[in-house]
């Protein structure tokens, strides 16, 4: 943890704006790793962001500065990822997915947050969707970026959208293990892995670091108790597919809960969720937004445009 918490540092280091790293204690004992930004811009409603599987707050540090700009931002460590606490979570999917979504709530509560625009990646996406039928009240916008576990899973496998090839080396050597097992056996060769398998996370962040801090941030994050990504594999029916698809349960949330989807052009996610979407709130506010020259990291790939993007939607509610 204590290699997290350098590498983490480093990354932290280039933001400008004024912000706030702390642990928020949840009252089970859990604790939430906590990075807000901007504290003292408090006319507006706050942007809440929530990574995706194998992240952490750190892989914001490209939209942080530009997103606080006019308002506070908060980000956070989910529970069993990064810095977070890593309890044993329930084995069924139903019960992992309501752990996360219970301790996010928890958070809001505890940092006193009254409601928010919700903003997550993949699986955050998903989480946040979940959080959002469940807490509508606390959600003035719902900004999902190439989530994931929408779609129910294809019985036509012609119709399956292959995975990145990352994806596919990886799990030809795991078998059934946690979808990364591989970085832990892998030891102090871990980040030089995170390297090989994902030479992308290095040009993505280019233009704040040239050396291999992402690698090994990535590394880090993930080279602990497994407990987020045991979680997460007990949701999952296979990496692109959820036991619980999303699209079955996105009309539960209050009509007046506005949605914006937004993919990259070139995702291994299937973009065509953002037509269902719409297709299932008829009489909700859902915008669907692909950007060009972005993959699944969107926020990563064409920061500037997510940025504007996000800060349009933001503007739209204060």
């Amino acid at each position: 943890m204590s290699q997290l918490k350098n590498v983490e540092a480093r990354i932290l280091q280039c933001l400008q704006n004024k912000f706030l790293a702390r642990y928020v204690s949840l009252p089970n004992q859990n604790k939430i790793w906590t990075v807000t930004v901007s504290p003292e811009l408090r006319d507006r409603t706050p942007l809440v962001m929530v990574h995706g599987f194998g992240g952490g707050v750190g892989l914001w540090i490209l939209n942080m500065d530009s997103l606080s700009a006019r308002r506070t931002l908060h980000t956070f460590d989910l529970l069993g990822f990064g810095r977070s606490s890593r309890p044993t979570f329930p084995r069924d999917p139903e019960g992992a997915e309501n752990e996360f979504v219970t301790s996010i709530e928890t958070w809001r509560e505890t940092m006193g947050i009254p409601s928010m625009i919700l903003l997550g990646h993949s699986l955050g996406g998903f989480l946040a969707t979940s959080y959002s039928i469940k807490y509508p009240e606390r959600v003035k916008h719902l900004i999902l970026v190439d989530p994931w576990g929408f779609p129910l899973r294809p019985t036509d496998p012609s119709e399956i959208r292959a995975p990145p090839t990352w994806f596919k080396a990886v799990a030809s050597v795991l078998g059934r293990s946690n979808p990364l097992a591989v970085l832990r056996v892998a030891g102090p060769w871990g980040p030089g892995l995170v390297q090989r398998f994902r030479p992308d996370f290095k040009r993505k962040f280019a233009d704040f670091f040239e050396d291999d801090t992402i690698s090994e941030y990535i590394y880090h994050c993930n080279a602990q108790n497994p407990s987020g990504e045991t979680a997460f594999k007990a949701m999952m029916e296979s990496f692109g597919w959820a036991r619980r698809p999303m699209l079955e349960r996105i009309h539960l949330i209050r009509k007046d809960v506005p949605i914006t989807m937004i993919y990259g052009a070139n995702t291994w996610i299937d973009t065509s969720t953002g037509e269902k979407v719409k297709l299932q709130r008829p009489d909700s506010y859902v915008r669907d937004m692909e950007i060009e020259g972005a993959s699944h990291h969107v926020y990563a790939d064409q920061p500037h445009i997510f940025n504007a993007m996000v800060e349009e939607i933001c503007d739209s509610v204060d």
